[in-house]
């Protein structure tokens, strides 16, 4: 068995359909299959507050992790991390801070972005920036510890456990 994911881009321009391409969710997906995770949803909605919870609400009963782009940064319409926060049970600000912490080894800029990891119903959710590099980026400063946070998550606390197969309760379906 695989771990299931879903994943969501928070951009207004896309939710207007102004264009298609969608680089990072895209990115996030293939990133995703390596570890590996099947994407149980995919969703686009525009940097509403409540449009961000509601996508969230839903796609959490599916899956093992969460995936949000888009919405971290300081702009006025940035708010990822306000509608994600109330939602979480706790944050896990390590993984936060490591993927700032990979930002910053190539731009400054890296510490004004607000991203955001917690767990939500047993579920892991991780909040990145909206633009490629920094998805990447990312991903790459958790992308050793995301297989155990998921274990962990799943009731692997003897770290014995090999797939969500091995662990019972969190299993979705």
């Amino acid at each position: 068995m695989r771990w299931r994911a879903a994943v969501i881009t928070v951009s207004d321009s896309r939710a207007r359909g102004e264009t298609t391409h969608d680089p990072s969710g895209d990115l996030i997906v293939s990133r995703l299959a390596e570890l590996p995770a099947d994407i149980t949803d995919r969703r686009l909605v525009p940097d509403e507050i409540e449009a961000i919870r509601a996508a969230l609400r839903a796609v959490l009963v599916g899956a093992h992790l969460v995936v949000l782009s888009g919405g971290t940064g300081l702009g006025p319409r940035d708010v990822t991390p306000q509608a994600i926060s109330p939602l979480l049970d706790y944050e896990i600000p390590g993984m936060a801070e490591a993927m700032r912490r990979e930002g910053l080894r190539s731009t400054p800029h890296a510490m004004l972005s607000r991203q955001v990891v917690g767990v939500s119903q047993g579920r892991l959710v991780i909040a990145l920036p909206g633009s490629p590099r920094a998805v990447d980026q990312g991903l790459k400063a958790l992308w050793k510890a995301l297989p155990h946070a998921l274990l962990l998550l799943a009731g692997d606390t003897a770290h014995g456990a090999t797939s969500p197969a091995d662990v019972g309760h969190l299993d979705p379906s």
